[in-house]
């Protein structure tokens, strides 16, 4: 298990990460979110040991951070933002040196080499010179350089920077592959990252944590939580929606067509819109119950807005 106790980064008068405290045990797959300046990427490097906070405790297991740093870094598999690499050097030149530095040897340094890049598949440019590859596969070079010691911890941030939706899905079903045994941390900005692969999100603004819950929860305090939304196909008389039982308000896109009901709290109203859809023969050609939007909540926890 990982224990963050009020932990504290300055850089000079600046307050990075201001009394953070958390646990996070094996399979917790935990999403970092926060505005860009928040202070994700600083947390990051503390629970890595490549940086060491002003105040506060790091501990993994039994070890804590500031006594048992190299013991506790052969644990952890790290993804650092920009997947930095050497440029001059080949993919499979790059993983044998990281094979190397992480004390594989032999027959099962390269079975795991061959295991690791089949998985993030780089064969087509295991040749070809880093500084010569996309974002995209500079990317996988750098989550397969995280995983090839098959750590207890993955730290990762922004993992599906710079890849296409084919390679994002490919690499969110690796990690909750991986997450079944590990701890998985995930920094990123992207909010679909959140409900693909996370278990647990964690918010932070301003170096404070804002937010500690499931995904569901998170978008439970949306205010679309549960709202239904329908749109008409041409202008007809709508006003008896807004009077529904348990309907608390109504918006309406002139523009679009579409219509957005906002339900009183823990009340379903989608079967009786749908009745009253069809008693009046409204003209309604898409009609579904909104999950909730995480860019909505997101701005609310993140900008001080109030939040459901």
């Amino acid at each position: 298990m990982i224990s963050v106790k009020n932990v504290i980064k300055k850089f000079g008068d600046f307050i990075a990460v201001d009394g953070l405290s958390f646990d996070i045990k094996p399979g917790d797959v935990v999403g970092f979110l926060g505005p860009n300046g928040a202070g994700k990427s600083t947390t990051m490097k503390i629970l890595t040991g490549f940086i060491e906070p002003t105040e506060g405790e790091v501990r993994v297991g039994n070890m804590a951070m500031d006594q048992s740093r190299k013991d506790i870094q052969t644990k952890i598999g790290y993804l650092p933002e920009g997947a930095p690499a050497y440029g001059d050097m080949t993919p499979a030149q790059f993983l044998h040196f990281i094979a190397e530095v992480r004390g594989l040897k032999g027959d099962a340094k390269h079975a795991r080499i061959k295991e690791v890049v089949q998985q993030v598949e780089l064969q087509d440019v295991l040749d070809k010179p880093i500084d010569n590859l996309s974002k995209g596969f500079k990317r996988r070079v750098g989550l397969a350089q995280a995983i090839l010691h098959d750590p207890e911890i993955l730290i990762l941030d922004e993992p599906t920077d710079g890849l296409d939706p084919n390679q994002k899905h490919q690499v969110r079903q690796l990690i909750q592959n991986l997450s079944k045994d590990k701890i998985v941390i995930i920094s990123t900005h992207i909010l679909e990252e959140v409900t693909a692969v996370c278990n647990r999100v964690m918010i932070i603004a301003d170096g404070h944590l804002r937010f500690d819950s499931t995904p569901q929860a998170l978008l439970q305090r949306s205010r679309f939580y549960q709202a239904v939304s329908l749109h008409l196909s041409y202008s007809a008389d709508i006003s008896g929606l807004a009077e529904l039982p348990g309907v608390e308000d109504m918006e309406v896109d002139m523009h679009s067509g579409k219509v957005t009901l906002f339900p009183e709290e823990g009340k379903e109203i989608v079967h009786l819109v749908n009745e009253h859809v069809q008693q009046r023969k409204l003209p309604v050609d898409m009609l579904f119950v909104e999950q909730g939007r995480l860019d909505e909540v997101f701005r609310a926890l993140t900008l001080g807005a109030t939040a459901r």
